[in-house]
């Protein structure tokens, strides 16, 4: 969700493009200089640093598939290793290969399956990986050749990598136990405002049923026809399980959270940003809403201006809110949003997740004029599906 996300990825693609681009030439200078009487057809069968270098880049489009790739790599390089010491056991002449876009590949690699897999697989690759990066030099070019010191800058890189690895999985765990305790005080809040909700509904019911019985036996007073009163009831029963079914669904389930309160539009909005310019439509803000949309609105509006406030003090804070078809579209921006941004915090993330629960969408990020803006789409009737 946030501009600064995507691009750093990209920077590191490219950065990391480079970096087998370079390996890839040290290779080919270092097969220019073999044996002219090596076996041609041996060194093709044990030449895998250009297949090595594409598995490790794949990585990024089959997230999924990271052990396989992981497993791949590892297995090509101590194939080729292995082809190697065959050569030489069987007496034919086979130049050695080069290895460091083996030993790049195998480093990038170890990285991502220390990143994303369970311990037991992650440990087994690595150890696979960190075997095939120490061997290539050493074994290919013999223990005496000068070839073989380069068995120390591999394993360096190898472990390098692999606490890179290690170090980002820990920060993966932290980052999601705190977005999990987010989610949980959400629905806290939403337990708590629960009771309110009941008692609304509860109570509207039972004042609507005291008074149908208190003027059924007065005098002078034209008795009320049953059916108005048994429809009133049941409406409000209906409403009353509707919204606490869909709030007690919110509370068990872990990925969303979304409360409560109702009221009109332009009295929601106002009262989450007063201190803000707010520009509704004259439709909309006397538009009343359901209750989880209502309280959605109010918690995005809230949150929106908070961030601004805090992260631009100075700046002009504007709300505005217009329908568009069945859809509510609100949009929170304020100026003096110069300067670097930083990723989005969990206020976000919750109000991201509160607007998806109800169908919604939002986004925020910077605009030109040094504009930062939040903008969010949500369904009026959250009941009726997408599209329909």
């Amino acid at each position: 969700m946030t501009a600064a996300g995507p691009p750093a990825r990209r920077s590191v693609l490219v950065a990391e493009i480079v970096a087998i681009g370079v390996a890839v030439s040290v290779d080919i200078v270092l097969a220019l200089q073999r044996t002219a009487h090596a076996n041609g057809w041996l060194s093709q069968l044990s030449s895998v640093g250009a297949a090595a270098a594409v598995l490790a880049v794949l990585r990024r489009r089959f997230p999924g598939r990271i052990g396989l790739l992981g497993a791949a790599v590892a297995g090509l390089s101590l194939f080729s290793t292995t082809v190697t010491v065959v050569a030489e056991g069987i007496g034919v002449t086979a130049a050695p290969e080069p290895f460091v876009t083996e030993v790049l590949a195998a480093a990038l690699m170890t990285g991502a399956v220390c990143r994303r897999l369970s311990p037991v697989h992650a440990a087994s690759l690595a150890a696979a990986s960190g075997v095939a990066v120490v061997a290539a030099p050493v074994v290919r070019f013999g223990i005496g050749s000068t070839m073989a010191l380069f068995a120390v800058p591999a394993a360096l890189m190898w472990g390098v990598a692999l606490a890179i690895g290690v170090i980002l999985r820990d920060a993966d765990a932290r980052h999601q136990a705190e977005v999990e305790q987010v989610r949980t005080n959400e629905r806290l809040e939403l337990a708590r405002e629960l009771h309110d909700l009941v008692t609304h509904y509860i109570s509207g019911i039972v004042v609507r049923v005291q008074a149908a019985r208190s003027l059924s036996g007065r005098q002078g007073i034209a008795a009320e026809d049953p059916v108005d009163v048994y429809v009133d009831v049941e409406q409000a029963g209906a409403e009353a399980l509707t919204a606490m079914r869909k709030l007690v669904g919110m509370l068990r389930n872990s990925h969303f959270a979304v409360p409560l309160p109702s009221s009109r539009l332009g009295d929601v909005i106002r009262s989450a940003a007063p201190q803000a310019t707010v520009d509704t439509v004259d439709d909309v803000g006397s538009l009343s809403v359901p209750t989880d949309v209502a309280s959605t609105v109010h918690r995005v509006v809230l949150e929106a201006t908070t961030n601004a406030r805090r992260h631009a003090p100075r700046a002009e804070v504007t709300v505005q809110a217009h329908r568009e078809d069945a859809e509510l579209v609100l949009r929170i921006s304020n100026d003096g949003a110069s300067g670097p941004h930083r990723p989005a915090g969990y206020g976000l993330t919750g109000m991201t997740e509160r607007v998806a629960a109800l169908g919604g969408v939002l986004t925020a990020g910077p605009q030109p004029g040094d504009v930062w803006l939040v903008s969010a789409r949500l369904p009026l009737d959250p009941t009726v599906p997408r599209g329909v």
